[in-house]
């Protein structure tokens, strides 16, 4: 028998695409092959494409589809996309029409919650779109919260309030859950006061210079660290230095590349 470290090709269509913010999209596909694509949230898709010279490359995305169950045919695969000046995935997707296709893999990765975690609350730090693993996660939040009584708190960080990919969501997931903090980090600029984005929760620097405001816990503690590798770096110093031991801090960063 030969084995193949190939991964298995499909299809994705796309159905729809929205901007999340002024260089961010949110892209919505299905299997074109209709077979259902199961995944854990915190796992992301490799989608497959070539150089203008014919050169094969590849690209990763976090899943940002919010389910908690196995996933059927023709469900959606949604993904963010930040598109970077000059960059050739950035050409894909943007010249991608409704009804077309690219070719992914996966999913891959283990930046997933466990089920046998015994945390008393999850510390989640994300910033651009590092926050999308995030998104998915939230129904399994949902249970943790309700059947394990467990504290969440999701520090955002972003440079300004049109940044903040999918704010209105984890903030109404914030309302509607009391277990569940959501802490908006802008490093450049704050929203307006009275605005819908303006709350006590909101804070003005980097996400990393408020992690000590939170008392993090070698006891009761579990941290997920996505996004900037800068960010992902200091974080866990940091989180070190509070006492986390390494196996209760989570990381993923995420590189940008043309």
């Amino acid at each position: 028998m030969v084995c193949s470290n190939v991964p298995a090709l499909f299809p994705l269509k796309l159905v729809s695409r929205r901007m999340l913010a002024p260089t961010v999209a949110h892209l919505a596909f299905t299997r074109d092959d209709g077979l259902p694509l199961d995944y854990i949230p915190g796992q992301f898709v490799q989608v497959h494409f070539s150089y203008a010279d014919g050169t094969a490359t590849k690209r990763s995305y976090s899943l940002a589809t919010i389910h908690d169950h196995a996933m059927g045919p023709g469900e959606l695969v949604e993904v963010a996309v930040s598109y970077v000046p000059g960059g050739a995935a950035t050409a894909l997707f943007e010249t991608l029409e409704i009804g077309g296709t690219v070719q992914a893999s996966g999913p891959f990765g283990r930046f997933c919650l466990q089920p046998a975690d015994d945390n008393r609350r999850y510390l989640l730090v994300g910033t651009g779109t590092g926050v999308t693993p995030y998104r998915a996660m939230l129904p399994l939040i949902e249970k943790a919260i309700a059947e394990r009584g467990i504290e969440v708190v999701l520090l955002f960080g972003a440079r300004t309030p049109a940044e903040l990919l999918y704010g209105d969501e984890f903030r109404a997931f914030a309302d509607a859950h009391p277990g569940f903090r959501f802490v908006p980090c802008f490093s450049r600029e704050l929203p307006a006061p009275g605005s819908a984005q303006d709350h006590p929760d909101v804070r003005h620097g980097y996400v990393q210079q408020f992690l000590g405001e939170f008392a993090p816990s070698a006891e009761g503690d579990i941290a997920y660290l996505c996004g900037n590798p800068d960010m992902v770096d200091a974080c866990f110093e940091a989180l070190k230095e509070h006492g986390l031991p390494v196996p209760r801090i989570r990381r993923e960063k995420y590189v940008s590349s043309k």
